[in-house]
């Protein structure tokens, strides 16, 4: 393992509290999984992984608790980071403490809630999505505390686009007849899903009201891990902070 001593770069989720979106620049890992792999599930080795895990965690400023995610609509809350419930999404209103979501081509959803100081982080790939993790994330988060209304903004980060995401066409229409805004065709004209659309529409049919939409197409930008594109690869995560006051 050689010790990458660069800048790590890092897209801001545009939250009134401190989140963002990793790259997969600036970590530990060796190839396939250069660099800032923090997933230990994919075939890297567990020592740049965990390397990976603590560079993340400097900076969240915080430790971040991961999930076990298994593409299903399980919402857990955690109280700690060394928990590690199997779910695709994570609640939380434990001052300090920060979630975590690994994608290479889902969609990376985190929630802030503006009343509560409450936030979540949620993995929606196309099974998540056709089951209703948005809807059961936002429900989740609104359950911890009486909240007002527009009080949660969402920030959807990097995934795979509409015009690269190809499925077969009745894959497509089972996911479209459940969320319209899915349906998409690839940019060579055949049968796809657009997951941030899906995503978005969900959030707003939840009635969160102001969503931001943070980075590009995983397939297509090359300092994105994308399992589409590479096969064996590593995962960037979206990160979220509860915090009592704002950022920085």
């Amino acid at each position: 393992m050689t010790s990458q001593r660069v800048p790590v770069p890092t897209l801001d989720a545009g939250l009134p509290v401190r989140a963002f979106f990793t790259t997969r620049d600036g970590g530990f890992s060796a190839a396939p999984f250069d660099s800032l792999n923090p997933a230990g599930h994919v075939g890297d080795i567990q020592e740049a992984v965990d390397a990976n895990r603590a560079r993340i965690d400097g900076l969240a400023r915080a430790r971040v608790a991961y999930m076990s995610q298994v593409h299903g609509d399980v919402v857990a809350r955690v109280h700690h980071a060394d928990e590690r419930p199997e779910a695709d999404g994570l609640i939380t209103d434990s001052p300090g403490l920060a979630l975590g979501v690994l994608v290479a081509d889902c969609v990376p959803l985190l929630l802030h809630d503006a009343s509560t100081g409450a936030v979540a982080a949620v993995h929606a790939g196309r099974q998540g999505i056709a089951k209703g993790v948005v809807l059961r994330a936002v429900e989740a988060l609104g359950a911890l505390h009486s909240r007002q209304k527009g009080a949660i903004t969402a920030a959807v980060g990097p995934a795979i686009c509409g015009a690269c995401y190809e499925v077969p066409d009745q894959m497509r229409q089972e996911v479209a007849d459940l969320v319209p805004a899915a349906f998409a065709t690839t940019s060579w004209g055949t049968p796809a899903l657009d997951l941030r659309a899906a995503v978005e529409a969900q959030l707003r049919a939840a009635g969160v009201e102001l969503v931001h939409r943070v980075g590009g197409c995983t397939r297509e930008d090359p300092h994105l891990f994308s399992h589409r594109r590479d096969g064996v690869t590593g995962r960037f995560a979206g990160v979220i902070c509860c915090q009592i006051d704002p950022r920085p």
